[in-house]
């Protein structure tokens, strides 16, 4: 059971959710700026942000970074900001040949994943570990392109978020402990509920927090309906806890959230609930070594 404060990040808007299925999904940089810092107001001291396209379409333009990261800093500098580096990993072979990428394909070169995060140097950025299937695609992160990205991450200053999908993503965390490519103390994120992936379950919550080594904060949490269930689950295990759009539209079932100040609020109420406490931003910047 959790025996200290609790960093909560909230994951405003990601890759995959759509406005059909929640049209209070923050799109825009004004949007997205305005959920983040509604999350802090909430409780959470880490926003991880991915952009988009006003229509609602996933970006990766650095403009839509920057525009985001500058409305919250106008606000907030306390704040820990998390930038993903996950867009640029998908690939889909095409039907006819499946050595030929195919229309959904966004496979990019590693320094161009990590583009916005030298440009604007976020607190945190997340760093993909995982090697799947992801529905009629593949998600491919090898060893030497995340090397490339683990380089050029700490080379300015920024403190990689390492994501975990399943138990081989944490060998290979491993490993890359032992080369001296991703340094300790560390921050991990364990990924549950993603088809091909951990299942949302105790067990296997358990079973990856047994393969990390010491030196690392973690978090987990699970996706759609089980969201809120393994976010109790994570802060009972001894972990760090995350909620937001990216992970469930809904606050409750059958009712859509009105944006992520009320998941995050929600979530800070279970964590009070179970006898814990949050951790401020100003706390968490110290336990995780940001400046």
């Amino acid at each position: 059971m959790a025996n200290k404060r609790t960093i909560l990040t909230c994951a405003v808007t990601g890759n995959l959710t759509r406005l059909d299925m929640n049209p209070k999904l923050p799109c825009t940089p004004g949007q997205i700026a305005d959920d983040c810092l509604a999350a802090a107001d909430a409780g959470a001291a880490i926003v991880h942000i991915h952009v988009r396209y006003p229509d609602g379409r996933p970006s990766m333009e650095l403009g839509h970074y920057r525009e985001t990261v500058e409305l919250i800093r106008k606000k907030n500098t306390a704040l820990i900001l998390n930038l993903t580096t996950g867009p640029g990993g998908r690939y889909h072979p095409s039907d006819e040949n499946p050595a030929v990428a195919g229309p959904r394909t966004n496979f990019l070169p590693p320094m161009k994943r990590v583009e916005h995060v030298l440009a604007l140097k976020p607190d945190v950025c997340t760093l993909d570990l995982n090697t799947m299937t992801f529905g009629t695609e593949v998600v491919i992160n090898i060893p030497p392109n995340v090397t490339k990205m683990a380089e050029a991450i700490y080379g300015v200053g920024v403190k990689p978020e390492i994501e975990m999908f399943d138990s081989g993503d944490i060998h290979l965390a491993n490993d890359l402990f032992a080369k001296g490519v991703l340094k300790k103390p560390a921050m991990a994120c364990f990924v549950l509920g993603v088809k091909y992936g951990f299942p949302a379950t105790t067990e296997a919550m358990m079973f990856a927090r047994s393969m990390i080594t010491d030196q690392v904060e973690w978090t987990a949490f699970g996706i759609g309906r089980a969201a809120f269930p393994m976010l109790a689950q994570s802060w009972i295990l001894g972990g760090n806890c995350r909620i937001g759009m990216e992970d469930t539209v809904h606050i409750a079932k059958g009712k859509l959230t009105s944006g992520n100040g009320e998941p995050v609020d929600k979530a800070r109420h279970v964590i009070e609930a179970l006898g814990g406490e949050l951790a401020s931003a100003e706390e968490a910047r110290e336990r995780l070594g940001l400046t």
